[in-house]
This record gives structure tokens, C-alpha cells and sequence, in this order.
């Protein structure tokens, strides 16, 4: 699916409730910080660019939103159909990163990934109000993964501290460990890799 082309994100929540009753997890995955030859993350207000923005803003905030959106049905359908509760809920899980953190950023600068990992937060606490307000047994999470080794982070890894850059078995382990202890209590927070909660 294309978290960018609405039509490709409705066919694929068709083909998946085609196949299930009810979604346990969803977890959002797909991000873009750079595009080589294209983009860059911004260190400078003056390098700032609408194409950067728009991007990031598409892949990163809207994008997970609207497949939350055309997943939540099978979501919300776990109460009825697999027992979720409030001490263990269905997740909608979203990557973010901790520069989304507003009060949290005192190094400035990747101006475009940082709005658009803001929005996401922004949004997926929208969802969490949403899903709470309903009295639905859906927990709305963003996580931080810490600095995993993939492409995304290539570019950036030379000041990643010993021991602070993880796999990506690792960095979704760790993950799993908290999507796996959330309960309703937990529904609209932001969690760093290691179970820490970032403001």
C-alpha cells in the first residue's frame, strides 16, 4: 500500500477484512526523512523547502492517520470478536521519533521530519481522545524506536552513542514489548524504545 494514495490504503483494509474479523495491532511503519537527490533533512530556517514539508507531512502524519482510519473498524471489532479489554485493548501503534517531541527538542534544526513526526503525536492523541471518549478498547500509542540501523538512519549514525544504535530485530522487539503491556491507561501516549514516556 501507498500511505500516500487513499485509494491503495482502502483496497488493502478490504483485502485484510476479507480475510479477518478483527485487528489486534496495527502498527504504522512507513516514514521518509530523506530521499537522496531530492531531500534533506534541514539544519537551517533558510534550507527549509514546501517540497520537504509537503513530503514528510504526506508520509509521515497523514499517511498513518488515514490507515488508522480505514483499519479502525477491525480494531474496534476486537472487543466484540476477541475479547479486548481495557487491561489488554487492541493497538494502534505509529512510529514517531523523539524530535516530535515539542517540549522535548532543544537541538532545533530537520525542521520538515520534526512538524511532521509533531503532527503525527498531534494526531494519533486525537484518535486516542476519540477511541477513549467512545469507550472503545482501542489504545492509541506513538512510539520512538531509538536509532535503529536502516536505511532512514544512514546518513545520520556518526554521532549515535555505543550500544545506542539497534537492529531492526532489536528495535521491534523492544517495541513489541510495550505495544505488548499497554493497556487502556496507556491509550495517547508517547513511549521512547525503553518504556520510558516522552512529553
Amino acid at each position: 500500500m501507498d500511505v500516500t494514495d487513499e485509494t491503495t490504503i482502502a483496497a488493502a483494509a478490504a483485502s485484510v477484512a476479507a480475510s479477518t474479523d478483527h485487528l489486534d495491532l496495527l502498527l504504522n511503519a512507513g516514514g521518509v526523512l530523506h530521499i537522496p537527490g531530492v531531500m534533506m533533512p534541514e539544519t537551517a530556517l533558510a534550507r527549509v523547502s514546501q517540497q520537504a514539508l509537503t513530503t514528510c507531512l504526506a508520509v509521515n502524519a497523514a499517511g498513518p492517520i488515514l490507515v488508522g482510519r480505514a483499519f479502525a473498524p477491525l480494531l474496534v471489532a476486537a472487543e466484540k470478536t476477541a475479547g479486548a479489554s481495557a487491561d489488554r485493548p487492541a493497538v494502534l501503534a505509529s512510529i514517531s521519533a523523539r524530535v516530535g517531541s515539542i517540549s522535548d527538542n532543544a537541538l532545533g534544526g530537520w525542521y520538515s521530519y520534526r512538524a511532521s513526526k509533531a503532527a503525527l503525536n498531534a494526531l494519533t492523541k486525537t484518535a486516542a481522545v476519540e477511541f477513549g471518549r467512545k469507550k472503545q478498547k482501542v489504545a492509541a500509542l506513538v512510539l520512538h524506536p531509538g536509532t535503529c540501523a536502516t536505511d532512514l538512519s544512514a546518513p545520520f549514525r556518526a554521532n549515535v552513542p555505543p550500544g545506542k544504535l539497534f537492529t531492526v530485530e532489536r528495535g521491534a522487539a523492544q517495541l513489541l514489548d510495550i505495544v505488548e503491556r499497554a493497556s487502556m491507561a496507556d491509550n495517547g501516549r508517547f513511549f521512547a524504545w525503553d518504556g520510558s514516556e516522552i512529553p
